[in-house]
């Protein structure tokens, strides 16, 4: 440290030392700001928004994927079952507010204050569908595109039931637009919908593929 005499004999410290100790004294306060920076959000915006794609939903962890298969329910329900949106909230395990949060698209407010779904919603749902392919399980977009692949479905499973194949010629030569933009064709050929039926691998218990 350099240290100067004055006239009084007191002893000042030299400004330049002042300059790098003060230096030294704000060095946390840049360390403080620096790592606050680097601190993680807990959550991301993509979090934040309801999923558009299978593959948006695939990689969202395990609850948040039952949340929504029950979200997408409660909309379900209100419109096949004529139902208010506490009790098919009630009856599908997950509250009304994070339906609204997640599904609020989907649902419109009356004056009176009753919530009721709309025509048709953008609400992703994750179906099962026979391709010439094989089966698959793709990602739809709205309500009206998964009653008919709904639609096509009942087609088949009667065809294989009855033998009727009246219900599957609407959906020769038919597409799905998958969520993703990926153009679907849907299997009609009778012959090898009679091979898959005797083979086992023609399921239709539900028309929604486990999201988990």
């Amino acid at each position: 440290m350099v240290l100067i005499e004055s006239s009084q004999n007191e002893t000042v410290v030299d400004t330049a030392k002042n300059r790098e100790n003060s230096d030294m004294k704000r060095k946390p306060v840049r360390n403080r700001r620096m790592n606050s920076k680097k601190r993680p959000n807990r959550r991301t915006r993509k979090d934040r928004r309801a999923p558009r794609t299978a593959e948006q939903l695939a990689v969202r962890p395990e609850r948040f994927k039952s949340v929504w298969d029950r979200i997408i329910g409660v909309v379900s329900k209100m419109r096949g079952e004529k139902v208010s949106l506490e009790k098919a909230s009630r009856e599908s395990g997950v509250s009304p507010r994070t339906v609204k949060r997640w599904a609020g698209s989907a649902l419109q407010k009356s004056s009176s204050g009753k919530w009721s779904p709309n025509k048709d919603d953008t609400l992703l749902r994750v179906l099962i569908v026979q391709t010439p392919e094989g089966r698959r399980e793709i990602g739809v977009l709205g309500f009206r595109k998964a009653s008919l692949i709904g639609e096509y479905s009942n087609a088949v499973s009667k065809y294989l039931q009855t033998g009727d194949a009246s219900g599957l010629k609407r959906f020769r030569g038919k597409k799905i637009r998958a969520a993703d933009g990926e153009q679907i064709s849907l299997l009609t050929d009778l012959a090898e919908l009679n091979r898959r039926g005797s083979a086992g691998v023609l399921s239709f218990e539900s028309l929604y593929a486990r999201s988990t």
